[in-house]
């Protein structure tokens, strides 16, 4: 026995050695692993155990679906919520009327609460009593990621062949997502005619009077297949907006869109309004490849967007202010101007890259 724990035996210094040596490799493992997700150029969004799970109306903890999973209902509506206590019932219930007594297709809303503190949380449960998990459900996150990172979480599982992210204020009426889908539809027309150009396919001009609720149905059912988003727009309003504004703030919002337009996205004039319409394709290469957590995030999202030509579209909706904003008009401007620059000089160098597929 005295041999066997004799710290100068030849067994005791082997064992001690063999422990040392796998503590030193499991250290390099981690340290390695950590490093790489830290400097790894492409985008990485852990959660936690809890966080791929929600209660359903019954008070049963259920697991999310994934968006690598085919489509199951024609939109999933993505709401990224912090401490929204206030803002978020009113638009919640406007959101609902409409997908009720207007929209009448298969839908789901995902609430993101991005680590609230507040009553967002219970808030969100008394709908899920009301509607159900099937039409409503609340991701709750342990911490604030920020909301593109509360975003990119909720559209991960998003069961729609179209996803649409709507901020919780309700600034934007959801009556103008007809208008959305309508130019979607006008996108993936134009990406199949252009196609079938490709692949010679004749079209029929003949028939096509006859066979437009058709080909509205297979694009509605294809529609996971075509990158494409289109964009709430509030640059009509501008001019009024302006004379709004105090001259200061004007000068800081005009140097903003004109940074942005330098080093960020071209195609579409306002890249900060909350309402956006993805397809599912564009979704799933988009947001896994989003490394920007904070307000600068559309400009991420439309800047890879534009580099792997994906079809855009901008169009004009209602909006208006609403009490409550999380913004703070100066400092928040300069940090995405910070952002917006630091999203141009890390892809031009490299230390961020696409993934322009996704597994």
């Amino acid at each position: 026995m005295f041999y066997l724990f004799n710290p100068h035996s030849n067994w005791f210094g082997q064992l001690i050695m063999v422990t040392l040596y796998l503590t030193f490799v499991i250290a390099l493992l981690v340290i390695s692993w950590t490093a790489y997700k830290h400097f790894s150029p492409y985008a990485h969004h852990p959660r936690d155990y809890e966080e791929w799970y929600f209660f359903n109306e019954y008070g049963r903890q259920v697991k999310f679906p994934s968006w690598s999973d085919e489509a199951t209902l024609d939109l999933s509506i993505i709401v990224p919520a912090y401490n929204e206590q206030y803002r978020l019932r009113p638009m919640l219930n406007s959101c609902l009327h409409w997908l009720f007594k207007v929209k009448k297709s298969s839908f789901e809303v995902i609430v993101v609460s991005d680590g609230s503190t507040d009553r967002t949380r219970e808030i969100v449960m008394e709908y899920v009593q009301v509607y159900g998990a099937e039409q409503i459900r609340l991701l709750e996150l342990n911490k604030n990621r920020g909301k593109g990172g509360a975003v990119c979480l909720g559209m991960e599982n998003a069961r729609g062949r179209k996803l649409l992210f709507a901020d919780a204020d309700g600034a934007t009426q959801f009556k103008d997502l007809e208008k959305l889908e309508t130019e979607l539809q006008l996108l993936l027309k134009k990406a199949n005619v252009n196609h079938n150009d490709d692949n010679d396919v004749d079209n029929d001009d003949d028939n096509d009077d006859d066979n437009d609720d058709d080909d509205d149905d297979k694009l509605d059912n294809n529609s996971d297949d075509i990158c494409a988003v289109v964009c709430g727009s509030r640059a009509h309003l501008e001019t009024e907006a302006k004379a709004q504004r105090s001259a200061f703030r004007t000068l800081l919002m005009i140097g903003f869109h004109i940074h942005v337009w330098m080093f960020g996205v071209r195609s579409i004039k306002d890249t900060q309004c909350g309402f956006k319409l993805f397809t599912r394709s564009a979704a799933r290469i988009l947001f896994p490849n989003l490394h920007v957590g904070r307000w600068a995030f559309d400009v991420e999202l439309l800047y890879i967007a534009e580099k792997l030509n994906m079809k855009l579209a901008e169009v004009a909706v209602n909006w208006k202010e609403i009490e409550g904003s999380k913004i703070v008009p100066v400092w928040s401007w300069l940090q995405m101007g910070i952002d917006v620059f630091s999203i141009w000089i890390k892809y031009r160098t490299g230390l961020w890259k696409i993934h322009e597929k996704i597994d």
